[in-house]
């Protein structure tokens, strides 16, 4: 939400896993990237590019639930988020799934509408 990848990506283990299985190939959202450095490249050009349009996060109107599972390393988030707009605001909802490993995320697997993300 803050747009910082470099923050984001120190939450990935170094060899850490981020995939959006959903988007298409080619779509301006990575649909998979593989290591820390990786992940802080592509996700600040996409966050830049984001940037430009206008929207900002609402934490008062967004929210979360997160599931535990079996297996104490994995748990699974829904999220709604709302973004404040010039043309109103736009919620997109999706769902994570992350693997733990000492502390830091090891695998996330990012599902939403692709068509969301522009």
């Amino acid at each position: 939400m803050t747009r910082n990848a470099d923050a984001f990506a120190e939450l990935f283990t170094p060899d850490g896993v981020f995939e959006a299985p959903l988007m298409p190939d080619g779509a301006a959202f990575p649909r998979r990237l593989v290591g820390r450095e990786e992940i802080r490249s592509a996700m600040a050009a996409y966050y830049e590019q984001q940037g430009k349009d206008g929207r900002t996060p609402n934490l008062e109107k967004s929210g979360y639930v997160l599931h535990t599972t079996a297996d104490p390393d994995v748990f699974i988030a829904e999220i709604d988020t709302v973004f404040d707009g010039d043309k109103g605001d736009v919620s997109v909802s999706l769902v994570q799934i992350f693997r733990i490993r000492d502390g830091q995320i090891a695998r996330l697997r990012d599902y939403f509408a692709p068509e969301l993300m522009g």
